[in-house]
């Protein structure tokens, strides 16, 4: 069915305990349509209202074919509902549009030959017939621009207007100072600076940054003017037990001169020295190395082993964002509308996405086992640091840490790894810009919740959460319904005032936390290190995101259903297992007992027949 199009979208509050009245909604101007309040079995937000609306629209499905209907616009999404079956829906949240076209002009002729097409981001399109006489089109491509793409900044953006309350805080998720406290620091060897607490060294890097204990804030800034945008090395995870750490920057400015800094130089050796385990420092370069010394000429470059001494540099080749833009886009065109079943898999290799993920997924498996297996420290870097720095040092942790194989643990990991060090959700995934060709955007988060997803598979008893927690992550990457993945920078954020006036999507997904969980979870199983097989052999298309909106590809019963029927019956069964445990715990103590007492009863018989020596 096809209204399974919107069905993450407008899954109901968890907290709410009325469901909206039923008020049809009849007319089309501007004045009516601010009037009603709700449409008739679909969900509105606390805060959602509806803006304008279309009749005698004429869907036109490229998988069931033409549904005639009412489109109506909200502050929020786009829906539209058929006349014949109540239950046919289609929903797209507009922060999930990319452009809008008209499609013919007023001399156009023939049936469903005037409308518009909404290109998504969400790899769908949506055509619409719109009837040239009621004018319809008109009023609702105005107000799906003047949402869509507000020309008043983000707060113009929905999550700014939602009132919906929830029982959990999600902005409590991530505490900086909690997490470093977590790791272990302060320890003999890392201290928390707050050089930045201001965001005066770095304004794309968080307040507070694990660094070496021996190394100064003054020292810091030094650091600084050597690194691109200084983002100086920072801890981003420490082994607790071999104490070899995880460090991530951008590229030092060398420049085409091989330029050098002693201030930097130092600073490598200083996160090589706290790591008594091991005498050499591996850095890697998520570039390939064409790219790494184009970029001399541009200011930046890559370390030079023999100004940096005792270490080792590496080139993982992760393609840059432009070539996984253009990558994504293949794909889309080979996913939708139509699928060339003949031709599937030379088209798939044509588009060279599972190459990228597999590269990815590699490098991040080499960085775990250097930093668990050979106890050595890895210092991450790409051109800014932002990107596939953000992608490599995420996934490596996933595979070491299994705090953030969690649900909460995972929110932790985006909060610290993208959020806080500045990965530019806003500029990336094009939040409320309508300039749809930017060649800054690209699919650098995607890819990383794809390689999460294609480690799921290979260990699919490791983590707490399951797929639909995934790819309801990336729905609200551009929904817009949350604050969550607005901006660019943590410095941002804090000046849009995001936290104190907007949602968190960790709010929404922790007030039902059992729609999230994974039924196979075994903590017990999988509490180690693990190491995926980075091989395309190993890997495949995460039909379940790039192709659902394929009624074809969608599966018989819902999964999400199923999920939650075997996590009750786990639930069960553990319980069960507790009570069980129990009571031989119980048995084994009460046998114990017995003995004992028999033992005590004997000696007390004896002592009666046989008088002390003092009492003779």
């Amino acid at each position: 069915m096809e209204g399974e199009q919107g069905a993450t979208a407008g899954k109901a509050s968890p907290t709410s305990s009325e469901s909206p009245p039923s008020t049809p909604v009849n007319g089309v101007s501007d004045q009516e349509s601010q009037e009603a309040k709700t449409i008739k079995d679909v969900h509105l937000w606390k805060g959602e209202k509806i803006l304008a609306q279309g009749k005698d629209v004429t869907y036109l499905c490229p998988f069931s074919g033409p549904a005639r209907g009412v489109s109506y616009v909200t502050n929020y999404k786009l829906i539209f509902k058929a006349d014949e079956d109540p239950d046919y829906t289609v929903e797209c949240p507009l922060g999930t549009i990319l452009r809008v076209e008209k499609v013919g002009g007023s001399t156009s002729r023939g049936e469903n030959a005037y409308g518009l097409e909404i290109f998504c981001k969400d790899m769908r399109n949506l055509r619409f017939a719109h009837k040239q006489e009621n004018h319809s089109r008109r009023i609702v491509i105005e107000k799906l621009l003047a949402v869509a793409f507000p020309t008043a900044g983000i707060k113009e953006f929905f999550c700014f207007k939602l009132q919906e309350k929830f029982r959990e805080n999600g902005w409590d998720v991530y505490d900086a100072i909690r997490d470093l406290e977590r790791q272990g620091l302060p320890t003999d060897c890392w201290r928390i600076s707050k050089v930045n607490e201001s965001y005066s060294l770095s304004d794309t890097y968080p307040p507070l940054l694990g660094v070496p204990m021996d190394v100064t804030d003054d020292d810091l800034k030094q650091v600084a003017t050597f690194r691109s945008r200084s983002r100086i090395p920072v801890l981003s995870w420490l082994h607790p037990g071999n104490n070899a750490s995880i460090t991530r920057s951008s590229q030092p400015q060398c420049g085409v001169r091989g330029a050098r800094s002693k201030d930097d130089e130092k600073y490598l050796q200083s996160i090589l020295e706290v790591n008594p385990q091991c005498h050499k420092l591996f850095i890697m370069d998520a570039r390939p190395k064409i790219n790494a010394v184009a970029n001399q000429a541009k200011g930046g470059g890559y370390e030079n082993e023999e100004f940096y001494q005792n270490t080792e540099l590496t080139f993982l080749d992760i393609a840059n964002i432009h070539v996984m833009r253009e990558s994504l886009r293949k794909l889309k065109d080979i996913c939708f509308p139509s699928i060339d079943d003949v031709h599937w898999l030379a088209n798939l290799e044509a588009t060279h996405y599972l190459e990228h993920i597999k590269l990815i997924l590699a490098g991040a498996v080499r960085i775990a086992d250097l930093v668990d297996r050979c106890r050595t420290s890895v210092l991450v870097h790409c051109s800014d640091g932002w990107d596939r720095t953000a992608q490599l040092t995420a996934l490596s942790m996933l595979l070491l840490d299994p705090y953030y194989r969690t649900i909460v643990g995972f929110e932790v990991l985006i909060e610290k790894e993208w959020l806080s060090f500045g990965h530019k959700f806003g500029q990336r995934y094009g939040h409320g810009d309508k300039n749809y060709s930017d060649d800054q955007r690209s699919p650098v988060f995607v890819q990383f919740i794809d390689c999460v997803w294609q480690i799921t598979r290979q260990f699919p008893c490791a983590f707490e959460f399951n797929e639909h927690f995934l790819i309801t992550i990336l729905d609200h990457l551009y929904s817009c319904l949350f604050g969550t993945f607005l901006c660019n920078t943590d410095s941002q954020r804090v000046k849009e005032e995001v936290r104190s006036k907007t949602v968190s999507l960790w709010s929404y997904i922790n007030s039902d936390m059992e729609s999230y969980m994974n039924p196979l979870f075994a903590t017990y199983l999988h509490n180690h290190v693990l190491f995926p097989v980075a091989s395309l052999r190993r890997l495949e298309l995460w039909t379940s995101y790039y192709i659902r909106w394929n009624p074809r590809m969608q599966p018989q019963e819902s999964e999400e259903q199923r999920n939650r029927e075997l996590f009750q019956l786990t639930q069960q069964l553990r319980q069960k297992c507790d009570e069980l445990q129990r009571e031989i715990e119980s048995r084994m103590m009460e046998a114990q007992s017995k003995p004992a007492q028999s033992e005590s009863i004997s000696s007390e018989h004896a002592s009666a027949q046989w008088p002390s020596t003092s009492a003779v």
